[in-house]
């Protein structure tokens, strides 16, 4: 039996093709995936990503668990401020990538990736009883809607009670939406343009959704269903669990070492992040552009320049509706990942030319 979010009958009525996404039933396009990635870069789009995980942590030492938990620094942050960060294993693998709310001094809202929901809470509980804390699973009583696009705030100040505009990029403001629901409104997305998720109760899902459904009509707006999310975090080159990161995955060979604070305190996976930075990583996440026909997907293989040596796989891959030419992202060996390096694609047995480009794909013009 497929979970279904608050939105569910929304997308029916909508048109939205569904299917089964990690054990959750939600729409992979409306009118298409090139339309609606078409209408979140030049206008506005409406996503629903209700199945996201959210974890409460809150009491004396709840910054000092969390900051214990993940690799980012969370004494950083105000409150009002979100953070994007991975939490590691000892083995410093990643456990999941994930954003940090901080609602009060020792009050933080934690959202994960769905699919791994269970596993993070699982993890995170497992670390907790050496602290002064408690980690609660949210995620039944939270609806979560991302607007994305230029038009995003134009449309949300419609709704809104908050002001929008001190709302930096990843800051949130806890308000009211439709002067009577209560919602935290965060300028954060996974696409690349500007706008907001707007978290509030699970039952008031559906009135959120359609009044920004009405409120941004005359901007064009149009839903979007988890085709046109992957091709637009793609070509930002956003990791995704599951394609580039996993539990064996160093954040440091995934181009994540910014969110790692080696100068912060002891943290969970900090001794084999050293480890690996000073013996040197054999691999490294990179952008690529095929330079000919065809279109590179997870699993095939990279090989060097003259096709003598196989050095890396696809992790994502697709045709970038933006820039008409096919992308992708995957992990090569090291020496391999110069900006510039010609390398070869393998699809379905023929190698075709790649050259190895900077990140990310797409700037967002405005």
């Amino acid at each position: 039996m497929l979970k279904r979010t608050s939105l569910y009958e929304e997308h029916r009525l909508l048109g939205g093709r569904l299917i089964d996404f990690g054990g959750w039933e939600l729409p992979v396009q409306y009118s298409g995936v090139m339309d609606e990635h078409e209408a979140c870069r030049n206008a506005v789009g409406l996503f629903d990503v209700s199945h996201m995980g959210e974890v409460h942590v809150e009491g004396p030492e709840a910054e000092n668990y969390l900051n214990y938990l993940v690799t980012n620094n969370v004494a950083k942050l105000a409150i009002g401020q979100a953070q994007y960060t991975t939490m590691c294993h000892p083995s410093g693998g990643i456990v999941d990538d994930l954003v940090i709310y901080r609602r009060g001094p020792q009050r933080f809202l934690v959202v994960v990736n769905a699919s791994n929901t269970d596993k993070d809470f699982n993890h995170m509980k497992s670390v907790s009883g050496q602290f002064k804390v408690q980690v609660t699973n949210e995620s039944a009583h939270y609806s979560q809607i991302a607007i994305q696009g230029r038009k995003a705030a134009a449309i949300v100040a419609q709704i809104a009670s908050a002001a929008l505009e001190p709302i930096k990029n990843y800051w949130f403001v806890e308000s009211q939406v439709l002067n009577n629901i209560p919602a935290i409104i965060a300028r954060t997305g996974y696409t690349g343009e500007d706008g907001f998720e707007i978290y509030s109760a699970w039952e008031k899902g559906p009135e959120v959704w359609r009044a920004l459904m009405k409120a941004g009509a005359p901007y064009g707006i149009k839903p979007c269903g988890l085709g046109a999310r992957d091709t637009l975090r793609l070509e930002m080159k956003y990791p995704l669990y599951g394609n580039e990161l996993n539990d064996e995955t160093n954040p440091l060979e995934a181009g994540l070492g910014w969110v790692v604070k080696l100068d912060k305190g002891n943290f969970l996976g900090k001794d084999a992040m050293i480890r690996a930075k000073e013996g040197g990583l054999s691999r490294q996440l990179v952008g690529l552009k095929l330079t000919d026909k065809g279109i590179p997907r997870h699993g095939y293989a990279i090989f060097n320049s003259d096709g003598s040596e196989r050095i890396g796989e696809i992790t994502s891959g697709t045709q970038s509706p933006s820039l008409k030419q096919a992308i992708g992202i995957g992990y090569v060996k090291t020496g391999h990942g110069k900006i510039g390096t010609q390398l070869l694609v393998e699809i379905r047995g023929t190698k075709f030319p790649a050259e190895v480009v900077a990140t990310p794909f797409y700037k967002r013009p405005y």
